[in-house]
């Protein structure tokens, strides 16, 4: 079974570069899940995909264009989504902003 560290401290939580002007931090995690932290700077893209995955995403800060399946919402600051196994989806930072991302189970292809 996979297992992270019981307490994660952020200013020792290294940030990853993910690319397209987004980097991430991955928190606490087992098998089952994972919560992730991913920066973006203001134009920085989450390229359209999909994974296996169920997803939560809670809007820390920024805004952004969002899209999941055929549908495309503008979120900011408080807003929150779901994203089914499977779907695909993506977005674009239209203002600097920080998402907080659950999965279920454990990104695998997130870990070192």
């Amino acid at each position: 079974m996979l297992q992270g560290t019981i307490f994660q401290f952020e200013k020792e939580v290294q940030w990853e570069n993910a690319g397209n002007g987004v980097q991430r931090q991955v928190f606490g995690y087992d098998d089952k899940v994972m919560l992730v932290k991913a920066k973006f700077e203001k134009g920085g893209v989450g390229a359209l995909h999909s994974h296996p995955h169920s997803q939560v995403t809670y809007v820390e800060s920024g805004e952004f264009e969002m899209t999941i399946g055929d549908e495309k919402k503008i979120i900011r600051k408080g807003d929150g989504y779901y994203v089914p196994p499977h779907i695909i989806h993506g977005c674009v930072c239209t203002q600097e902003g920080l998402l907080i991302d659950a999965f279920s189970p454990c990104r695998e292809d997130f870990l070192p």
